[in-house]
């Protein structure tokens, strides 16, 4: 173990995680437990390499909203894989899924609409993360997102 770096949990049935530099990785079978574990580690992680709480907060949110995401085109009890690390500016985000063939959209929902129940989030990501992208991954497809510091 490197002295500076934080503790990560154990990993237990479907979640494993690993430090990478400036972050950690979880593989996890997607589940509340495993959401709220990388919840909590997105908050808290990355303000070890330096990551200010507003940063921090922002990465967050972008984390759940991915990772509802992608349960919502996947299916419950999708493997994903969640990397979060410190970048020089800021924070970057990357979430994995096994739908290559299905590309987020973008929503012409109107972000203060009163009717729309849902189609925001994308919206919301574009605001917090300009020029997020997907990408092929090994595993599928990879949404990446970079949270721009506030220091």
């Amino acid at each position: 173990m490197v002295a500076d770096r934080p503790v990560l949990p154990a990993s237990r049935p479907g979640c494993y995680l690993r430090h990478r530099e400036g972050g950690f990785v979880a593989h996890i079978t997607a589940s509340e437990g495993a959401f709220s574990l990388v919840r909590g580690l997105t908050a808290s992680v990355p303000m070890a390499y330096g990551a200010d709480q507003d940063t921090a907060d922002t990465a967050e949110w972008v984390v759940s909203e991915l990772l509802g995401n992608s349960v919502r085109a996947c299916g419950d009890h999708v493997p994903l894989v969640i990397e979060v690390y410190a970048t020089r500016r800021g924070l970057q985000v990357n979430v994995h899924d096994p739908a290559a063939d299905l590309p987020p959209h973008r929503s012409t929902v109107a972000l203060d609409s009163d009717n729309a129940e849902s189609g925001r989030g994308l919206g919301l990501l574009d605001m917090l993360t300009p020029g997020w992208a997907s990408a092929p991954s090994p595993v599928g497809k990879q949404i990446r997102c970079h949270v721009v510091g506030s220091k």
